[in-house]
């Protein structure tokens, strides 16, 4: 026999359970819709469905502090306010570009393997430095230091390219080239920084805590 409580609790559930749905449903028309809003750089909330941004990350990782951009559930994976992204977005855009027309230094870093290259070629093509390997200690705070490296490398790169290297024997020729080979994986992307970025764009917060930590800390 089921008791008076035990019917309350599954009406509850039901209720939770209707309201959950029709925050679904509400994010899968935001998809639908062909008028969809467009900001001032073009980006529409249709784009941005088409490109999975909606999708968040698993219930079981809920940042209490995203509970004001989140609209829903699906499949166990929090659904994403797109509206709100879509004022962020415009907001983060309107920013670089007031930079770049102001031709401040935007260092771009991304060191996640699955967006190294992303970030490399948007670099290059926006004529960006970039780091995306490890972030070394200091690239900030110990920046005369490394502007030093840079420098070094720069030279022996300059080295190869005009052939000197051949001068060498065997032995420090091959020594030189890997030298290169390994300052490059560090420096190629930074190498005509002269001084500390204007702003710096982080790809992956939560993977790239030191690099903030230390722009916070020069107030880059």
């Amino acid at each position: 026999m089921i008791t008076e409580e035990t019917k309350t609790k599954i009406k509850k559930v039901k209720k939770i359970k209707e309201e959950q749905k029709e925050k679904i449903l509400s994010v899968d028309r935001q998809g639908e819709n062909k008028k969809a809003k467009k900001d001032g750089f073009g980006i529409t909330i249709e784009e941005m469905t088409e490109k999975g941004l909606c999708l968040g990350h698993q219930v079981s990782k809920f940042n209490p502090k995203m509970s004001g951009y989140i609209t829903g559930i699906k499949n166990d994976i929090h659904i994403i306010n797109l509206e709100k992204t879509a004022v962020c977005l415009e907001k983060a855009l309107k920013f670089i570009s007031e930079l770049v027309k102001e031709n401040k230094t935007i260092l771009m870093v991304g060191t996640k393997p699955a967006l190294k290259n992303l970030i490399q070629e948007t670099a290059q093509e926006c004529n960006f430095p970039y780091i995306v390997e490890r972030w070394l200690g200091g690239y900030f705070t110990n920046f005369k230091n490394v502007f030093e490296r840079v420098k070094s490398y720069r030279e022996l790169q300059e080295q190869k390219e005009k052939g000197e290297l051949e001068r060498f024997i065997k032995k420090e020729r091959i020594c030189a080239e890997k030298k290169l080979v390994k300052m490059g994986k560090k420096f190629e992307g930074i190498k005509n920084l002269e001084k500390l970025p204007d702003a710096v764009f982080i790809c992956d917060i939560k993977q790239n805590q030191l690099t903030l930590k230390e722009a916070k800390m020069k107030e880059v």
